[in-house]
C-alpha cells in the first residue's frame, strides 16, 4: 500500500507536534537500548561527572539541532522518496536524544535551555536547504554529519576514561552518524567546498561551547 502523501498544512501541524515532543516533554521512547545499558557506572569526582553531564550535554543539544534539521528538510524535499529518507533518519536519531538526556539526568545534570534556539535555527536552515533543491538539501545533512563525527571523536578523548557509560553512547552515536553522512552523499548529495565546512565548524563550535555550560 502506497504511503499517504501529506499535504503542506498537515506537515506543518506535523512538525509543531514533533517539535514540542522534542522540546517540550521527555525525549521519545527509543527503538533500540542504551548501549551504556550494560556498562556498570563507576565513581567519578564532582569535576568529572560534572565534565561528562557537559558533553552529554552538548551532545543531546546536537541531536535536538538533527531532529529540527531533518524535520524542516522533511517538510519542503521536492522528492517523496527524499522525504522519506529525512523522515527515517529523524527516527534513527530518536535513539540518540533519548540516550543522551537519560544519561545527562544520570549524572545529576540538565538538558540545555537553550534547545528551542537551537531547534527554530536548524528547522529554518533545514527548510530552506529543502526549498532551493533536494541536492544541496542532502549535502547539508552529510557535511552535518561530518562535524558532528568530529565532535563524538573529540568527546571520546575528553570523557572521563571510567565513564563507561558515556563513553559506550557516544561510540554507537558515532558509528550511526558516520552512516548517514555517508547514506546522504550515495543519495545524491553534493560534495560541500572547504571554506563552506570550515564556516560550518565555526557556527558549531559556538553552539557546543555554550550549551556546555546552561
Amino acid at each position: 500500500m502506497n504511503a499517504r502523501r501529506h499535504s503542506f498544512f498537515d506537515g506543518l501541524l506535523i512538525q509543531a507536534d514533533k517539535a514540542l515532543r522534542t522540546l517540550v516533554a521527555d525525549a521519545p521512547s527509543p527503538e533500540r537500548s542504551s548501549p551504556a545499558a550494560g556498562n556498570a557506572e563507576q565513581p567519578l569526582s564532582d569535576a568529572e561527572k560534572k565534565h561528562a553531564a557537559g558533553l552529554m550535554r552538548v551532545n543531546h543539544s546536537g541531536e535536538v539541532c538533527a531532529q529540527a534539521l531533518y524535520q524542516g528538510q522533511a517538510l519542503t524535499a521536492k522528492l517523496f522518496s527524499v522525504r522519506e529518507d529525512m523522515e527515517q533518519a529523524a527516527d534513527e536519531e530518536i535513539d540518540h536524544l533519548a540516550w543522551c538526556e537519560e544519561r545527562v539526568k544520570q549524572l545529576g545534570s540538565h538538558t540545555s535551555v537553550l534547545n528551542p534556539l537551537w531547534y527554530g535555527l536548524s528547522f529554518g536552515i533545514g527548510a530552506t536547504a529543502g526549498l532551493i533543491s533536494d541536492k544541496l538539501s542532502l549535502g547539508f545533512v552529510s557535511a552535518t554529519e561530518d562535524q558532528v563525527c568530529k565532535h563524538l571523536q573529540n568527546h571520546l578523548q575528553e570523557l572521563p576514561p571510567k565513564d563507561s557509560k558515556s563513553r559506550a553512547i557516544v561510540d554507537k552515536m558515532l558509528e550511526d552518524e558516520s552512516r548517514h553522512a555517508h547514506a546522504a552523499l550515495q543519495a545524491g548529495g553534493i560534495e560541500f567546498p572547504a571554506p563552506v565546512k570550515t564556516l560550518m565548524s565555526l557556527v558549531s563550535k559556538a553552539m557546543t561551547k555554550s550549551s556546555y555550560r546552561i
